[in-house]
């Protein structure tokens, strides 16, 4: 089975193609650029070098959130587009748990995922590796970083933090929480290698779906939205103060 991941949720982003759980090939790039610039020429390149056409892909994964808005959509965009044409399946997968499983071999630690949400805090899924497998121990959600540390005081497996907030995790709860550990650099950010992974997981589940099913993943309003609604609710407040002195 032929999986052509994408991900794209946060600063970096990255492309991968991977045959029988073999990675084949993965582009990987944190240059500031847009990912609508980058994304699609990174997946032609890849597959032009790897002599793969998307005729041969069967599968498309994503990374279909948490994550930034803007990478998100244009993540999910890009794989509903690249699977619409030859009505591929799609595999959307959790982006906390894309990111853990590179380190699964990591038997017995605990894999703290987190990506900065703003506002002190972040989205995080928790993971004990298990060598060939991940244990799933938290919901993938949004955390304060006093809830984290709260929590992660109950354990006392060797943790490790994988993501972008991964520093801003790290140098906020040191202090606080004995085994913790920032993940290698080069496995720390997100990354295709390990959506492509996820993927054969919902692959074996028989958990994908159609591009037209395929959607992003929010976990959360996004600014725009939070702002609007406090808007419309300081406005009903101050029409029924209005009212009432009326």
């Amino acid at each position: 089975m032929n999986i052509l991941a994408l991900e794209s949720s946060a600063a970096a982003c990255s492309a991968a193609l991977c045959r029988d759980g073999m990675l084949l090939a993965q582009s990987f790039q944190c240059s500031g650029l847009t990912h609508s610039r980058t994304l699609l020429p990174m997946v032609h390149d890849m597959l032009k070098n790897c002599g793969e056409s998307l005729d041969g892909v069967d599968v498309i994964a994503v990374a279909a959130g948490p994550g930034s808005f803007t990478g998100l959509r244009i993540g999910v965009a890009t794989a509903k587009g690249l699977a619409w044409a030859g009505d591929k399946p799609c595999a959307p997968c959790s982006t906390l748990e894309s990111m853990a499983w590179p380190l699964a071999h990591m038997e017995g630690a605990m894999i703290v995922c987190v990506m900065d949400a703003r506002r002190r805090q972040v989205y995080n899924a928790l993971f004990l590796a298990r060598g060939d497998h991940l244990e799933r121990l938290s919901p993938d959600r949004a955390i304060s970083l006093a809830g984290l540390g709260e929590e992660l005081k109950k354990f006392q497996e060797l943790k490790i933090v994988v993501g972008d907030g991964a520093e801003l995790c790290y140098n906020s709860l040191q202090d606080q929480i004995s085994g913790l550990s920032l993940a290698p650099a080069h496995l720390r950010r997100q990354s295709a290698g390990g959506v492509a992974r996820a993927a054969e997981e919902l692959a074996a589940a028989g958990a994908l779906v159609s591009g037209a099913e395929l959607a992003p993943v929010y976990h959360r309003l996004s600014q725009a939205e939070r702002e609007r609604l406090e808007r419309e609710q300081n406005t009903k407040f101050t029409i029924e103060g209005d009212q009432k002195h009326v």
